[in-house]
């Protein structure tokens, strides 16, 4: 979903990953996968942990791999999804990155 590196098509593609995690089972699933780190979840593991039915999970995190906040890797028979960091990475750097640009105020760094 990455198209480019304008104010516009990072407003657009800020504004698909939030809607994405704008659900509550998808947040779910993506802060499961944000707490397994670089080894991710399979499937499987998402399912049981969440308690949802595997086609409700394979719809959200349908939606979470079309913003790139997560990835899947087949291996043998097992499917691994993965949070992609640096995705929320820039997500929340676009976010806080000019907080306060046009106040007055300290920049968040600089808080006690």
């Amino acid at each position: 979903m990455l198209r480019g590196t304008t104010v516009a098509t990072r407003i657009e593609d800020a504004a698909a990953r939030l809607e994405a995690l704008g659900n509550p089972t998808r947040l779910a699933v993506f802060r499961l996968l944000v707490r397994a780190g670089e080894d991710g979840l399979a499937v499987g593991q998402l399912q049981k942990r969440l308690k949802i039915a595997g086609s409700t999970l394979s719809h959200h995190l349908r939606a979470l791999i079309t913003v790139d906040l997560v990835s899947q890797e087949r291996q043998g028979t097992t499917l691994t999804c993965r949070a992609n960091y640096k995705v929320m990475e820039t997500l929340v750097s676009f976010l806080v990155d000019e907080c306060c640009a046009d106040a007055a105020c300290a920049p968040v760094d600089k808080v006690a």
